[in-house]
């Protein structure tokens, strides 16, 4: 792995930050994405120890934006070989009629569209050397559809149908497609769905949930697998969860 080179999505926090550390560990060469520049400016400093880091600040929802960035990678860095599409969002727990379109476009901004223009722009040298690993960030939402869940759900749905369709259309040139669907993980997550409300404090207490960490392991396990081996669709819950409505709680 010291000879690849990885790109990450929304690599300013959780998993998509666990990633990078994870693949830093492993001499893997990183491009980290994100909105906060200070952020990928902290972590940059922090990896760079390890192994070779550049950064793009850009939001994903942005075509333009990104197309525009990837243009200034350096050529050290251009051959991207292993792909983890992060970004990704909640906005709100309402019922769809009752439903902030506003919350709408952003998680479908970001779930999907943005998920399909950074492969977009990384696909084509993938094919060209027929060889890659894209890794998509789904989540047990994209299993199952729960209360007020509605369009968060949609989304990941979305992502898995994506990443099927990925599959075959890539599996002619060699390149590993796999989505990784994690249930309830300890990250900011909760407090962007709740914009801040105080119902974020209560969703991951009296268990123990996923940690970032957990999901980064589980996505090196993932891309260390050997050439013929490719983990198509794994969906991990922390222990004390059964489904998206069913967790066990000590409180």
């Amino acid at each position: 792995m010291t000879n690849k080179t990885a790109l990450i999505t929304g690599a300013t926090s959780g998993i998509g930050h666990a990633t990078a550390q994870e693949f830093a560990k492993h001499g893997i060469q990183l491009v980290l994405c994100g909105r906060r520049q200070e952020r990928l400016d902290t972590i940059k400093n922090a990896l760079q120890k390890q192994t070779e880091v550049h950064t793009l600040n850009f939001d994903v929802r942005d075509f333009d934006a990104a197309k525009k960035e990837f243009e200034t990678l350096p050529d050290a860095f251009k051959n991207i070989d292993i792909l983890i599409n992060n970004a990704g969002n909640a906005h709100g727990m309402d019922t769809i009629q009752d439903g902030d379109v506003d919350d709408w476009d952003a998680m479908i901004d970001i779930n999907v569209k943005g998920l399909l223009y950074v492969s977009k722009l990384i696909m084509p040298r993938m094919i060209e050397r027929e060889s890659g690993h894209i890794i998509n960030i789904g989540s047990s939402a994209g299993k199952e559809v729960y209360p007020k869940g509605n369009i968060y759900c949609a989304s990941k749905h979305a992502v898995l149908a994506i990443t099927e369709g990925m599959r075959m259309d890539l599996n002619p040139y060699g390149i590993k497609v796999s989505a990784i669907n994690p249930g309830l993980v300890e990250t900011e997550f909760s407090k962007v769905r709740f914009k801040g409300g105080s119902q974020a404090d209560s969703v991951y207490k009296g268990y123990k949930a996923l940690q970032p960490e957990d999901i980064a392991d589980i996505i090196y396990f993932t891309i260390s697998r050997p050439a013929h081996v490719t983990i198509a669709d794994l969906l991990v819950f922390p222990t004390a969860q059964a489904s998206s409505t069913i967790v066990k709680k000590d409180l």
